[in-house]
């Protein structure tokens, strides 16, 4: 074979290969940014991952031995209610009928679903039950007066977060409660909260097992 036959084939033989070398390297290439890709990814996941359970623990949860007796799902359960604002979220909780009657009859609703962040101090059915019922009957009676004064004697305005509970609040009666305690045990006034940190989607909740009077003005 001559000198220059030789050579020709050589260099047919070289660009035959060149495409098969390039198309390896970028196989190499494009597996080395998938594995950077997949890396990244599953780092951005862990991040998220880790982001959303830190805002759940922030977020809390409704504390106290009341709380056992709050429906597990359904409208009236924790997770239901905090889709409704807080006259409509109280309707549909076993432990507030009473409450949302006395609601209903001071036409109160409409002005605590509409409000935009408040705090509610809401009486169980037993704490109603346990009340002079002379008093209650006379409250019942006068709804857009003793009654509306007594309802809102119970909501202070701001959405109240456990560690910022305790002090001398302003209502929206006009006058002033005072709530004592830390962590999980609180009391307003002779009352005690049994669950509380209750979310609305207006609102922030505390029960509590009396009824809050308040002090009849000279």
């Amino acid at each position: 074979m001559s000198r220059m036959t030789t050579t020709r084939t050589v260099a047919l033989l070289a660009a035959a290969a060149l495409p098969f070398a390039l198309t390896a390297c970028g196989d190499d290439t494009d597996t080395g940014s998938s594995a950077s890709s997949s890396s990244s990814s599953e780092s951005m996941g862990s991040d998220d991952s880790m982001s959303s359970s830190t805002d759940a623990a922030e977020a809390g949860a409704p504390f106290g031995e009341g709380c056992a007796s709050v429906p597990e799902d359904g409208k009236g359960s924790f997770d239901g209610m905090a889709t409704d604002p807080v006259a409509t979220a109280a309707s549909n909780n076993p432990l507030l009928k009473t409450l949302v009657k006395a609601v209903t009859e001071a036409d109160l609703a409409k002005t605590l679903n509409s409000s935009e962040d408040i705090t509610v101090f809401a009486p169980t059915d037993d704490a109603f039950a346990a009340m002079d019922q002379a008093t209650l009957d006379k409250a019942m009676g006068d709804p857009k007066g003793l009654l509306t004064t007594v309802l809102t004697h119970h909501v202070v305005e701001g959405r109240l977060a456990p560690e910022d509970l305790a002090g001398t609040h302003e209502t929206l009666a006009g006058d002033k409660i005072t709530v004592k305690g830390s962590g999980e045990d609180f009391t307003v006034g002779d009352a005690t909260v049994v669950c509380g940190d209750v979310q609305t989607a207006n609102a922030t909740v505390y029960i509590v097992d009396s009824v809050l009077m308040p002090t009849a003005k000279k």
